[in-house]
C-alpha cells in the first residue's frame, strides 16, 4: 500500500498547491471573477464526462496504464498553466487536465482490486490521510512560494506530478484488474456511471433513504465548491494584512489552517464522535456548523474573526464527507455499493459545474454577502434534507 499512498499524497499535494492560487492567477491575465471561477467549472464538466470512460478503460487495460494516462494529462495541464501568456491558455490547460481526470477514482479502484472487503475501510482511510496532509502542506507552501511569482507554485506542482508518474511507473504493481462478477461484492471503489445514464441515477435517487443522502451530499458539495472556488477573490476584496490586500500567500495560510484542523478532526476526533453520537447525528451537526460558518462569513471583518468562522466551517467539512459516505455505503447493498459511491462522485462533479459559476456571478457584481449566503442557503437545504435521509438510521450506529 505504500506506493499508492505516496502517489495519492503527491497528486493531492500538487492539487492543493494550485487551489489557493488559481483565481488570483487568472486575474493577472485580465479574468473577471466569473471567468476565474469558470476555470473550476470547465474542469468539473470535463471530468464528469471523462472519469467514467477512464474507469471503463481501466477495467479492460488495467488500472496502472490508465492511471499513468491521467497523471500525464495532469502534468501537461500544469505545465501549460505555468507557461500561459493569456487567459485562453488557462482554459485549455484546465480542459486537458479535466479530460484526463481520474487519479483518485483509479487509485480507489486499484485498492479495491487488491483488498478483501474486511480490510477496505482501513485501507481507504489512507486516501483520507493523504488528503488531510496535502491540504495542510500544499496551501502553506503556495503561500511561501507566491512571493517568487504566481507561477512558482504551479511549476512545483508540475514537478510533483512528474514524480508521481515516475512512482507509478516504477513502484506500483500492475497486471489485470480483478473483475467482480454479478452478485459479488464490487467494493467501494466508486464505479462512476456515465452522466447520461439517467435511468441509473433515477433508480438510486428515488429510494427514500439513499436518495435523501445523495441529495445531502450534493448540497454539501455545492456549498463547499462555491466557497472554495471563490474564497480567494472574496478575501482579496475583504481583508488586509500588514497594509496590503489578501493575496495567494494569505489565502494559502488560511487554507493550510483549515487543512490542519481537518487532520485533527479526521485523524482521531471523528472516530470517537461517530462511536458516541452516530453518523446521522454527525451529519446534522455538520450541516448546522456549515450554516453558521457560511452565513457568518460576511460579518467576519478581521483576520481573527475570519479564523473563528474558518474553524467552524472546517469542523463541518471534516465530519460531513466521511459521515455521508459511511451512511451511503450502509444504505446500499454490497452489490450496489460501488455504483452508489460512484454516483456520489458524479454528483460532486455535477455541482462543481454550476456552483463556481454562481459564485463568480455574485463576486463579479460586488455582492460579497450574496456569495457567502448562497453557500449558507445550500447548507440550510442540506440541514432540512437530513430528515429525508435519516429514516433508516438511529442517532447511534447499530453494531455490525
Amino acid at each position: 500500500m505504500l506506493p499508492i499512498f505516496l502517489i495519492v499524497l503527491v497528486d493531492v499535494f500538487a492539487l492543493t498547491l494550485v487551489i489557493p492560487l488559481l483565481a488570483i492567477y487568472s486575474e493577472s491575465f485580465g479574468a473577471t471573477p466569473l471567468q476565474a471561477t469558470l476555470l473550476v467549472s470547465v474542469f468539473a464538466a470535463c471530468s464528469l464526462i471523462s472519469s467514467p470512460v477512464l474507469g471503463q478503460l481501466s477495467d479492460r487495460f488495467g488500472r496502472k496504464p490508465m492511471l499513468l494516462v491521467s497523471q500525464v494529462g495532469t502534468l501537461i495541464g500544469l505545465l501549460l498553466m505555468a507557461r500561459a501568456s493569456s487567459l485562453w491558455m488557462l482554459y485549455v490547460a484546465r480542459v486537458i487536465d479535466g479530460l484526463t481526470a481520474g487519479n483518485l477514482s483509479l487509485a480507489q479502484a486499484w485498492i479495491s482490486d487488491r483488498t478483501p472487503p474486511h480490510l477496505r475501510t482501513k485501507r481507504f482511510a489512507l486516501i483520507g490521510i493523504a488528503f488531510g496532509v496535502g491540504f495542510f502542506i500544499g496551501p502553506w507552501v503556495t503561500g511561501e512560494l507566491a512571493r517568487y511569482g504566481l507561477n512558482a507554485p504551479i511549476y512545483l506542482a508540475a514537478g510533483l506530478s512528474l514524480t508521481s508518474i515516475i512512482a507509478t511507473a516504477t513502484l506500483l504493481e500492475g497486471g489485470p484488474p480483478k473483475i467482480h462478477h454479478e452478485g459479488s461484492d464490487p467494493g467501494p471503489a466508486g464505479r462512476r456511471p456515465s452522466p447520461f445514464a439517467l435511468e441509473t441515477y433515477a433508480t438510486f435517487l428515488k429510494r427514500p433513504v439513499l436518495g435523501g443522502l445523495l441529495a445531502q451530499f450534493f448540497l454539501f458539495q455545492f456549498a463547499f465548491s462555491l466557497f472554495t472556488s471563490g474564497f480567494a477573490l472574496f478575501a482579496e476584496r475583504s481583508y488586509t494584512w500588514k497594509g496590503h490586500a489578501f493575496g495567494p500567500r494569505e489565502v494559502g495560510y488560511v487554507f493550510a489552517y483549515v487543512g490542519f484542523l481537518g487532520i485533527l478532526i479526521q485523524g482521531g476526533l471523528i472516530g470517537r464522535l461517530s462511536k458516541k453520537l452516530g453518523d446521522a447525528a454527525l451529519v446534522w451537526s455538520g450541516f448546522l456548523c456549515a450554516v453558521i460558518g457560511y452565513f457568518g462569513l460576511p460579518f467576519a471583518h478581521g483576520t481573527g474573526s475570519l479564523l473563528v468562522v474558518a474553524s467552524v466551517s472546517a469542523f463541518s467539512t471534516g465530519v460531513l464527507r466521511p459521515a455521508l459516505t459511511s451512511l451511503v455505503s450502509q444504505s446500499a447493498s454490497a452489490r450496489e455499493q460501488g455504483t452508489a459511491l460512484g454516483i456520489m462522485q458524479s454528483l460532486g462533479s455535477l455541482e462543481a459545474v454550476f456552483a463556481p459559476a454562481l459564485g463568480g456571478f455574485w463576486l463579479g457584481h460586488g455582492r460579497l454577502g450574496a456569495w457567502a449566503w448562497s453557500s449558507g442557503i445550500a447548507a440550510t437545504l442540506g440541514l432540512l434534507a437530513v430528515r429525508w435521509g435519516s429514516g433508516k438510521f438511529s442517532a447511534k450506529p447499530t453494531p455490525a
